[in-house]
């Protein structure tokens, strides 16, 4: 996750819900670990590249995303609940919001620990990269706070950043890149490079994954737990693991020449990448379709709604929502 600096555009006025006139991104500017949002000029449509069927079975013809609010500095890290709600971080701001099937927009929780990546056990506890300290939360529905991982071999982290949960094993797999913040004291890593680990259930100590990448962030699992998906947002490339029985990495393979910043799968196990909008792969790695969002920076992705069949959107400043004729994998 990269967030800009720029101030917050104030309180959550009335919403209301129509459809917008796509722009075209500028490609934002990376200093010192930051985008520097672009302002959106020329209106587009949802682009799929060369394909027979118009919108590839994903979407409706004509579909854009809608805008929910715009109101924030930096959103982040969707995660949906049993429901369908979907909660999202404003990290800058260090708040999780609540995106109701209803359509209301509430604050769950302030002094979050900079939360950033999302994502629900079982029994709905959310768990959090918690980015102020470098650890791993478990967020109870009431809010109550469990720090499940605050280290590494006595070493701070050097900041969770996405997370996925193991469907049986309940192991957490999450990526660990280093941002600079200006809210640490730190000014350098404590440990050497940045990567992929594994927490086994009811450990303390996590397991190294992969340690060959250069920058990871987007992380994401298959229903079954055998395949997971890791990008590596400076290297610009996305990896695919087989996963062992005892939770080891197996197997890397290239699966697209492409990075991500959050990252989801759909129900046909079509992988959704982020940054420059929304770029969907099928599961053997074809660019199925693009789909613009009118933000300098399109930050991660989630299926949400009481039949997981709308695309959550979170966009640097602003959430938005798309009818999707998929549903998500999770």
């Amino acid at each position: 996750m990269k967030y800009t600096t720029r101030i917050s555009l104030g309180l959550l006025a009335t919403l209301t819900f129509s459809s917008f006139m796509l722009v075209q991104p500028k490609k934002p500017v990376l200093r010192k670990n930051l985008v520097q949002m672009a302002h959106p000029s020329n209106s587009l449509a949802i682009t799929p590249d060369t394909i027979a069927n118009p919108a590839n079975g994903l979407f409706a013809e004509g579909a854009q995303p809608e805008l929910i609010a715009k109101q924030f500095r930096f959103t982040e890290g969707p995660a949906t609940d049993k429901k369908g709600n979907v909660f999202f971080t404003d990290q800058p701001n260090d708040k999780i919001w609540k995106y109701s099937t209803d359509g209301q927009l509430t604050v769950f929780m302030e002094k979050s620990g900079r939360a950033n990546g999302l994502y629900f056990d079982k029994k709905g506890n959310l768990l959090a990269c918690a980015d102020e300290n470098n650890q791993l939360w478990s967020i109870s529905p009431q809010g109550k706070v469990t720090v499940l991982l605050k280290e590494f071999k006595g070493h701070k982290l050097n900041g969770p950043n996405d997370l996925w949960l193991h469907p049986t094993s309940g192991s957490i797999y999450f990526t660990d890149p280093y941002y600079q913040r200006d809210y640490w004291t730190r000014k350098s890593p404590e440990i050497t490079g940045q990567k992929v680990y594994f927490l086994p259930k009811g450990k303390s100590e996590p397991v190294i994954a992969d340690e060959n990448l250069e920058q990871p962030n987007g992380i994401i699992g298959t229903p079954d737990g055998k395949t997971l998906y890791v990008a590596d947002i400076k290297a610009n490339k996305t990896y695919q693991y087989e996963i062992a029985a005892d939770g080891k990495l197996m197997n890397r393979r290239l699966f697209v020449e492409q990075g991500s910043d959050g990252m989801t799968i759909d129900n046909q196990g079509n992988i959704y990448l982020t940054g420059k909008g929304v770029t969907v792969y099928s599961a053997a790695g074809k660019k199925i379709a693009h789909i613009p969002v009118p933000a300098g920076w399109t930050g991660n992705v989630t299926f949400c709604g009481k039949d997981r069949n709308m695309l959550f959107i979170t966009a640097s400043e602003a959430v938005y929502k798309l009818p999707m004729l998929v549903k998500g994998g999770q």
